[in-house]
């Protein structure tokens, strides 16, 4: 798992190099593919799960999750872009995700983005053995509706390994003390998705985006996280990151 999680964050470390305004969505999912493929010789474990044909989920502005790369979603100035990617090396799988800004965004997307980081980090701060995972939700909840947002209550994190999709469910809220207590070698992902407006969102045709009901921009962060015998290990923290 730590060799799966530092190669997906190697990933994210050359996506912030790359100047992604006037990118299609498309060009984007291609550049990760062969990244990993044949710089980390690793498997795009996203490809193919669930009958989805991309290495990637792109999600767009107001696009909550799973948002589906295209020649024609074009990344625009001033927009905000949570990319999505899941890596597996040696039979296991990391799963991380990050929103990026797009040149200069408005105050509100700088906002959303910010809160979705903070939200993120509230909660894996609260990983220990002995922990709840009540508590891991109640945590991130408090932090987004501080500053005036909202948690998406139909999509969580999740245990990760050898499947992608493993049990428990992890929440992005939660009563402090309840649920399923944290044991040392546990592996799952902390991944809140943080609205601008109402929590409420709605599926579109294609059976997989999922964007906001109101139209208000959405951003997500997410990285895979072990439990160890004091505290937490970020498995797919990159360079420019500090637990």
């Amino acid at each position: 798992m730590r060799i799966s999680g530092r190669l997906l964050g190697s990933v994210f470390e050359m996506l912030d190099t790359l100047d992604l305004a006037g990118m299609s969505t498309m060009q984007i999912n291609d550049i990760v593919e062969r990244f990993i493929r044949d710089d980390l010789a690793a498997r795009p474990a996203s490809q193919g799960q669930y009958g989805f044909e991309y290495v990637l989920n792109s999600s767009i502005n107001e696009v909550v999750c799973h948002g589906v790369p295209s020649t024609a979603d074009i990344v625009g100035e001033g927009d905000i872009i949570n990319l999505d990617i899941t890596l597996e090396k040696n039979g296991f799988i990391a799963d991380s995700s990050k929103t990026y800004i797009v040149g200069e965004a408005s105050p509100q997307a700088r906002k959303v983005v910010a809160v979705a980081r903070g939200a993120m980090w509230a909660g894996i701060r609260k990983v220990r053995p002995g922990a709840s995972l009540g508590d891991v939700g109640f945590a991130i909840e408090k932090h987004a509706k501080k500053h005036g947002c909202s948690v998406v209550k139909e999509y969580c994190g999740h245990g990760i390994g050898r499947e992608m999709h493993e049990e428990p469910q992890v929440l992005n809220f939660g009563r402090p003390g309840r649920g399923l207590r944290l044991r040392e070698g546990m592996t799952f992902t902390i991944e809140p998705m943080v609205n601008l407006g109402s929590r409420s969102t709605v599926t579109r045709e294609d059976g997989w985006t999922v964007v906001t009901r109101d139209g208000k921009l959405s951003a997500q962060f997410e990285h895979t996280v072990a439990v160890t015998s004091n505290g937490v290990e970020v498995l797919t923290l990159r360079q420019d990151e500090t637990v």
